[in-house]
C-alpha cells in the first residue's frame, strides 16, 4: 500500500501541483513560535521539550488519523497517506525555480536568472555570471530533490501509516526556525541533531541512487574524497555524489561583493552550464524510478 500511496501522490502532484502552502507554513510557524516564547528560557533541556512538542504532536496526530480511517476501510487508510505525502512530498515543491533559470538561460536573459536564483536561495544575485547562476542551480535542485523527495520517501516507508513524513518535514522545518540564525543556540541544538540523525541513512541512500542512475565510479569517488569537506557532512554526500554522477564540478568559490567566498569543489569534469541543468532533471527522475522500483520490490518481498 506505500507503493500505491507514493505513486499517487507523485502523479497528483505533477497533475495538479499544490501551489499555495503559505497558509500551511504559516499554521506550523504559529506553532513554533508559540512554543519558543513559551519554553525558551535559554537552556539546552527547554529546547528539548518544545521539539518533542513540536515535532511529535503533529506525528501522533496523524498517525491517529491513519489508523481511524485504516479501521474503518483500507481505501480510506490509502487517502491519508496520499494526502500526507501530498503535503510532504514532490518535485513541484522547487522544480518552478529551476525550471524558470533553465528558461531565462537558454533564451539568454541572465539578468531573469539571476533574479530568480537569488530569490530560491534568499540572497542578492544580481552579480552572479552565467556559471555561478547554472552552479548553483544544479546544487539547489540536487539538495531540495533530497530533503522533498528522497528522505521524505525513505521516512515514509521505514515508519508507520505518514508519521515518518510527517517527522522527517517537521524536523527539517523546526532546525531552519530554531537550528539556525538568531536562534541558534542552546534551544536550537536538538533541532540540529534530529535533522542530522534524521539524515544520516537517507543522505548516503540518495547518494547511492545518484550513483546508480549516473556515472557509479566517479560519484563514488567524489562522495568518499569530497563530501568530508562541505560545511554539513550529510549535504555534501548528496551534491558530492550528484556532482560525480553527471560530470559537473559544483562548489568552489564563488564571487561576493565583499570578496571570494570560498567553497570546496565537489565532482569532476566540465564547468556547470545550460546542458548539465537538463542532466539533473534526468539524474533526478532516474533516481525516483530506482527507489520506486526498489520499494515495490520490498513489497512484494513482503507479500511472498
Amino acid at each position: 500500500m506505500s507503493v500505491i500511496a507514493i505513486i499517487a501522490a507523485l502523479a497528483l502532484e505533477q497533475w495538479r501541483p499544490l501551489g499555495e502552502r503559505k497558509a500551511y507554513f504559516s499554521l506550523l510557524a504559529a506553532w513554533a513560535d508559540w512554543l519558543e516564547r513559551s519554553f525558551n528560557a535559554g537552556e539546552r533541556r527547554h529546547g528539548t521539550i518544545a521539539w518533542l512538542l513540536a515535532a511529535l504532536a503533529p506525528v501522533a496526530a496523524s498517525l491517529a488519523l491513519y489508523y481511524a480511517a485504516a479501521w474503518l476501510h483500507p481505501l480510506l487508510g490509502l487517502a491519508v497517506n496520499v494526502a500526507a505525502l501530498y503535503l510532504t512530498l514532490g518535485f513541484r515543491q522547487f522544480s518552478h525555480w529551476f525550471t524558470g533559470i533553465q528558461a531565462a538561460l537558454r533564451s539568454g536573459d541572465a539578468e531573469r536568472a539571476r533574479e530568480l536564483i537569488g530569490a530560491w536561495r534568499s540572497e542578492p544575485a544580481q552579480h552572479r555570471s552565467r556559471e555561478e547562476v547554472a552552479r548553483l542551480a544544479i546544487e539547489e535542485a540536487l539538495a531540495a530533490s533530497h530533503r522533498h523527495v528522497f528522505a521524505v520517501l525513505f521516512w515514509f516507508v521505514v515508519l508507520p501509516g505518514p508519521s515518518g513524513a510527517i517527522l522527517y518535514r517537521m524536523a527539517s522545518f523546526l532546525q531552519r526556525r530554531w537550528g539556525a540564525g538568531l536562534t541558534a543556540g542552546a534551544f536550537g541544538q536538538l533541532a540540529n541533531r534530529a535533522l542530522a540523525l534524521l539524515e544520516w541513512p537517507t543522505s548516503r541512500l540518495t547518494a547511492a541512487a545518484f550513483a546508480v542512475v549516473g556515472d557509479f565510479e566517479d560519484a563514488i569517488y567524489c562522495w568518499r574524497s569530497q563530501a568530508a569537506a562541505w560545511p554539513d557532512r550529510n549535504l555534501g554526500i548528496v551534491l558530492a555524489a550528484g556532482a560525480g554522477a553527471m560530470g559537473v564540478r559544483l562548489g568552489m568559490p564563488l564571487a561576493e561583493v565583499e570578496g571570494p567566498q570560498p567553497r570546496p569543489e565537489l565532482g569532476l569534469g566540465d564547468t556547470a552550464e545550460l546542458a548539465y541543468l537538463d542532466s539533473a532533471v534526468g539524474l533526478l527522475w532516474r533516481a525516483v524510478v530506482v527507489w520506486v522500483f526498489a520499494l515495490g520490490v520490498i513489497a512484494l518481498a513482503r507479500v511472498f
